[in-house]
């Protein structure tokens, strides 16, 4: 059982005369072994909303909780991991790939068993073990992308956090990473929160959809509900700004 729950989470930025209420009261449950689309327009929340799950913003108002307990956010293991939107900047320039996901990997686990658990991963993201010995810059924006998922695994999440990461990609690539994100949470049943500003993306990988506007959360419910009935005028504007061809 691995529930992500977001309960009444309010995240704020400075004092209370010009600061900026950036997650205003959001309530959502990304539930065991579900993918939950998190939908909105850039500057609605989603993204805050994400590094509050990790600890990268501050929870100035109710609670992050993990199957019940507040996720915690210290050095160490952290259950809940965050794939972030660039992958030219996600990983570290300096090392190889096979080092970054090697440092992810759990302390203490042997050397020769953390070196198999780099392969196992690189060939469960569909890139040769062999590239292990490259670094960032030899990698396209799809493989390296591959490699921020793979070392979000390594750390043996129970909750993956995926922001925005197809949207840095070219279109040829995003199919690609998505179906990958498909076929990992089908294999692994690892639960997980996809935010994107694309509803044709995330109808692709949820089963539950939350339209975020302004740092509030104006609908939620399941995929073909939403998308099919849409309740506020929000969430058909989003759908209407999607092509024809792809709704």
């Amino acid at each position: 059982m691995s529930e992500l729950v977001f309960d009444d989470v309010t995240v704020r930025y400075g004092d209370a005369r010009t600061g900026h209420t950036a997650v205003d009261g959001v309530s959502l449950v990304v539930p065991d072994g579900a993918v939950v689309g998190l939908v909105g327009e850039s500057g609605s929340g989603k993204s805050t909303l994400a590094k509050a799950a990790v600890g990268l913003a501050p929870v100035t108002g109710g609670a992050v909780l993990l199957d019940g307990v507040p996720v915690p956010t210290r050095p160490g293991r952290r259950p809940v991991q965050m794939v972030f939107q660039d992958p030219y900047s996600s990983l570290d320039p300096r090392m190889t790939i096979g080092d970054s996901v090697a440092e992810a990997v759990p302390r203490g686990t042997p050397r020769a068993q953390r070196r198999a658990e780099v392969v196992r991963l690189l060939e469960l993201v569909d890139l040769d073990p062999a590239r292990a010995r490259a670094y960032p810059a030899q990698l396209s924006g799809g493989q390296r992308q591959r490699v921020a998922v793979a070392r979000a695994l390594a750390a043996r999440p129970e909750v993956v956090v995926a922001d925005e990461i197809t949207s840095a990609l070219d279109v040829s690539i995003q199919g690609t990473v998505l179906n990958l994100v498909r076929r990992l949470q089908r294999e692994l049943g690892t639960s997980m929160l996809f935010i994107s500003h694309n509803l044709a993306v995330v109808r692709y990988v949820a089963s539950t959809i939350a339209v975020m506007r302004e740092g509030r959360i104006v609908e939620q419910g399941p995929a073909e509900q939403v998308l099919g009935n849409p309740a506020h005028d929000y969430t058909r504007e989003l759908l209407a700004a999607v092509p024809a061809g792809v709704r």
